[in-house]
């Protein structure tokens, strides 16, 4: 940015706009590989098909349901960005991909950035999965899913007391209470 704001300021515009048209072809040829990972069953299938502006039953979904669906690393563009990859890992914990092996079973190194997934509550798998990217000097995000599924129970369990806004306080202050507890994880984003 500095480099353009001095080839401006000395009156090279025609310069200036050359460097971020350079700028922009760059960035439309850099791959972007994002790996959605979490727990079997969190909903990574399904926040994948949500980013592509799919439904489970389209052509082109990642595939979804009751069961283990995802048993390797699957890739799928996203449609407006062609050079974004998204990853649907499996399932940390599921039969074929315990823990202790997860990382290297889906080559976790060889992505750029990363989407940790979880429904219900935060566990310490996703603490650990998180403190391992960290390792890799790498970022990540906090997604939580299935908030809907949360409500509904909320609301089934307590009739008389639900109230919307109050459930969704108390998911709110879980995730910060999760991101204070592990202290290494301040500072990102949990969405």
């Amino acid at each position: 940015m500095e480099k353009f704001m001095e080839l401006f300021k000395d009156g090279g515009q025609v310069e200036a706009a050359s460097k971020v048209q350079e700028d922009l072809e760059s960035l439309e040829n850099t791959k972007l590989n994002i790996a959605v990972t979490g727990e079997t069953g969190s909903g990574k299938s399904s926040f994948i098909n949500a980013l592509r502006g799919l439904g489970s039953e389209d052509q082109g979904a990642a595939q979804t349901g009751v069961i283990e669906t995802t048993t390797e690393p699957t890739a799928y563009p996203h449609p407006s960005y062609p050079n974004v990859i998204l990853w649907d890992l499996p399932g940390i914990g599921a039969m074929d991909f315990r823990s202790e092996r997860y990382l290297q079973k889906v080559n976790f190194s060889r992505y750029d950035f990363f989407v940790i997934v979880a429904s219900e509550r935060f566990r310490s798998s996703h603490a650990d999965l998180a403190q391992e990217i960290q390792r890799m000097e790498k970022k990540f995000y906090f997604v939580r899913c299935k908030v809907d599924e949360d409500l509904a129970n909320a609301r089934r369990a307590h009739p008389q007391a639900y109230i919307e806004e109050n459930v969704l306080q108390r998911i709110r202050e879980n995730a910060r209470k999760f991101t204070n507890e592990y202290a290494y994880l301040q500072g990102y984003k949990c969405i």
